[in-house]
């Protein structure tokens, strides 16, 4: 699960360029629930990724993850416990390492280390997952990964991230850079991980019809806090004109009656 509480990062502090990229923001996660994140350029969804992954220092505030406090924390020590997949394909892997070799690794992290007493069996055991991304990387475990296409790099890393189970999965625009097939086969391996290992996962997406179609629960963000809070029936009545109203009305335009559609 992930409670964060009154967060708070500063830009630039102490300059006459300081700025609240995230302000008091404050959300409650429960373990395996999978959400949504829209918002506007700026609006601090990745800077909450980042904050919650360590890349970034806390100004004031709290961060808890799986029952454990980790706001001060680097990132090395929560990169225990946080999988992440980000918007470049070429981010997430290992490009001068073998296929075997960059999942070998990603085993030996996490909260469940999937360390077979024998290295045979864990070759075994790699190759089977591979296999089951539908991709033919079981057959090339001995290539380099910078030999894969970008969709097979983003599944490769989608699948480093999420098989070992983390307290948190957090995914940042992570289909954004590949073409429509190969966005629509990294979603559905989302799809699966996630129910499969049970995960809790925080998505950043500009589709906003991905956005409504996928994930348990859907916010959106504006100018460092959350602005709209969807779940269950709310989220499934909505729809992208009622959230395209909604970015337009916390800009200052006048659409507060379609509101009531978020609410």
């Amino acid at each position: 699960m992930i409670d964060i509480q009154d967060l708070t990062v500063i830009f630039n502090a102490g300059t006459s360029d300081e700025r609240a990229a995230l302000s008091n923001l404050s959300l409650s996660v429960p373990k395996g629930q999978w959400i949504s994140v829209i918002g506007s350029n700026g609006a601090g969804k990745t800077t909450l990724l980042n904050a919650i992954a360590g890349t970034v220092p806390v100004a004031t505030g709290s961060i808890v993850l799986d029952g454990r406090d980790c706001s001060r924390d680097p990132e090395y020590r929560r990169a225990r416990t946080v999988g992440r997949v980000r918007q470049d394909p070429t981010a997430g892997t290992a490009p001068e390492m073998t296929v075997l070799d960059n999942l070998a690794l990603a085993s030996r992290k996490g909260p469940r280390r999937l360390l077979p007493a024998k290295p045979a069996s864990l070759r075994r055991l790699l190759a089977e997952r591979l296999a089951e991304l539908g991709m033919g990387l079981e057959s090339r475990t001995d290539e380099n990964v910078s030999r894969l296409s970008g969709g097979q790099r983003q599944a490769l890393a989608l699948l480093m991230a999420a098989m070992t189970r983390p307290a948190v999965l957090l995914l940042d625009e992570h289909t954004a850079a590949l073409d429509p097939r190969n966005a629509d086969i990294v979603m559905e391996l989302t799809r699966r991980f996630i129910r499969e290992f049970g995960l809790t996962a925080l998505m950043v997406t500009h589709d906003m019809r991905r956005a409504l179609a996928d994930g348990d629960r859907l916010i959106m963000m504006h100018d460092g806090g959350i602005v709209a809070d969807l779940c269950g029936e709310r989220k499934s009545a909505s729809s992208v004109g009622a959230l395209v109203r909604l970015f337009r009305e916390v800009r200052g335009e006048e659409y507060a009656e379609d509101r009531d559609l978020l609410n």
